[in-house]
């Protein structure tokens, strides 16, 4: 039997959804204060998926500014209707500020994809959009019932036509998951789909940490009302305890092929050294049924596996992307992102063709702002990750090196620094907002090559100013400050390189030659 392994996108890609288009299947995330924001993918086979871009890949599409850890982009849809694709998405201000809903669109979901439509009158989050029979389309989200929650966090699904010459919600708006339905609650991440002569309402409920689940109801109109399955949830983990492989499986969408098969992408995450989930919430991949007029996830199991009997689909790999970055490309690789809505010249491939250069931006990594940072996601438990970098201090309060980042509050820096004129490598760990120096070694040259190696949660820091002669920092340093479970929020670990003058202004640079990342055995 040919098989896959979960997840089929590692690392923090959460909140999936998914679309197919003949023979093609089309896949976005959630990229919270990450900016390009919401990656896109594309795969023949459901298993293997490239990266083909960013739907909002422009500063005028995406305003980052000042987002607080966690806020930004939640939970895309995407769809494909009459030849148009159709991502929509909420733009979370702030813990408790607007929530702002918006779609794009393009005719290639590689791009380019069109600037927001904000609709007005839409409170909540997590939209989808479903295209009825008779061409309505139609709006779905969660939001506060209207007349007051009557339990701990109770939420209300609706739904409201859209207009899309008009470009915003039209008529009355109408309650679908209320009511009858209260023994769910955290009501979130709606799907509408029409299958059979029903529609079926999909939604991710009970919160999004270890009681995260996949819940359905259906009715024979589109406004309702809708009755659930007594065999909801349809999916979830909550029931296996805190030592199971994968925990907090959730919100769902789901997909047929072309042969008739059913497959249900969701979120969840692998715990490890502890329930500690320093890779966030992943993007994992599940068979379903229809029984009675209801679906039956993994028949017989009723879980998520972390190895599963492959799709019906002809394999398709694509080309294995190279480990380093040798910074060669005229733009930064897909995988790469920023803090925030990158804001001013801070970072350049071609000042020093071959090097990406950061200059020494004012704003640190230790402010929810837009630091001189490029990082990627950290995609494995088992990890190795080197760069060199070549920078001369020329003030005490330059800093240049290598971050493995959780947020603003919790990360390690493997940075230079000058004190009294000497020059010193040091690995800070910074829990809760404050700074520990871990280790710190005197060092003369201006060119240091820097390394992270991973083995579960303990993370060996090296240096050298010699190519590969490694030297040791720190080894074995507790790594579950990487995790949500210590830091808080709903983003995974980042690591990448990183300048800063720390609040002085500065013309000065470091230079990054190449970045190595990938997985290593136990």
């Amino acid at each position: 039997m040919k098989t896959f392994k979960n997840p089929i996108i590692p690392g923090f890609y959460p909140d999936p959804s998914i679309c197919r288009v003949g023979e093609d299947y089309y896949l976005v995330t959630s990229s919270f204060e990450y900016f390009p924001g919401v990656p896109i993918f594309h795969s023949k086979d459901l298993v293997h998926w490239k990266q083909i871009g960013h739907v909002l890949d422009r500063p005028e599409q995406l305003n980052l500014d000042q987002t607080p850890n966690s806020r930004g982009i939640y939970a895309p849809t995407i769809r494909y209707h009459d030849g148009v694709f159709y991502m929509i998405t909420t733009f979370v201000v702030s813990q408790t500020g607007a929530r702002k809903n918006f779609y794009v669109t393009a005719s290639d979901p590689a791009g380019p994809w069109s600037e927001p439509h904000w609709l007005e009158g839409a409170p909540g989050i997590d939209p989808s959009l479903f295209f009825d029979d008779d061409g309505k389309v139609y709006y779905t989200g969660n939001r506060k019932p209207p007349s007051g929650r009557q339990y701990k966090k109770h939420n209300e699904i609706w739904l409201q036509e859209l207009d899309l010459e008009k470009k915003q919600l039209v008529g009355p708006t109408y309650s679908l998951w209320d009511g009858a339905l209260k023994n769910a609650h955290a009501q979130e991440a709606p799907h509408l789909y029409k299958i059979n002569g029903w529609y079926y309402l999909i939604i991710a409920e009970g919160g999004t940490g270890h009681t995260h689940a996949v819940t359905i109801a259906r009715s024979k109109e589109v406004t309702g009302p809708y009755e659930m399955t007594e065999t909801n949830p349809i999916l979830t983990h909550r029931h296996l305890g805190n030592h199971h492989p994968i925990v907090n499986v959730g919100h769902a969408d789901i997909v047929e092929t072309q042969h008739g098969d059913w497959w249900m992408v969701c979120l969840a995450s692998r715990p490890y050294g502890g329930y500690y989930r320093n890779l966030g919430r992943e993007t994992f991949l599940v068979p379903f049924i229809w029984e009675d007029g209801w679906p039956i996830v993994n028949p017989g199991k009723g879980l998520i596996e972390e190895e599963m009997e492959f799709p019906n689909l002809e394999e398709h790999k694509w080309p294995e992307l190279p480990y380093a970055d040798s910074f060669e490309a005229d733009q930064l690789d897909d995988r790469w992102n920023f803090l925030r809505t990158p804001r001013g010249d801070f970072w350049s491939l071609t000042e020093r063709p071959g090097y990406l250069r950061l200059k020494a931006k004012k704003e640190t990594i230790m402010e929810e702002e837009n630091p001189a940072f490029v990082g990627r996601r950290q995609q494995h438990i088992n990890f190795l990750a080197q760069t060199v970098m070549e920078f001369t201090l020329s003030s005490a309060n330059e800093t240049a090196g290598l971050v493995l980042l959780q947020n603003h509050q919790y990360q390690f820096r493997m940075e230079v620094i000058l004190e009294n004129g000497q020059t010193f490598i040091q690995l800070i760990r910074r829990e809760d907002g404050i700074d520990e120096e871990v280790a710190k070694e005197k060092v003369a040259s201006s060119t240091l090559y820097l390394k992270v190696e991973a083995r579960g949660q303990a993370y060996s820091f090296y240096f050298t100013e010699k190519a590969f002669d490694w030297k040791e920092l720190a080894v074995g340093v507790d790594g579950t400050i990487l995790s949500t479970d210590k830091a808080g929020g709903f983003v995974g670990a980042y690591l990448g390189m990183y300048c800063s003058a720390n609040g002085s202004e500065s013309t000065n640079a470091a230079d990054f030659d190449w970045f190595e990342y990938h997985g290593i055995d136990s």
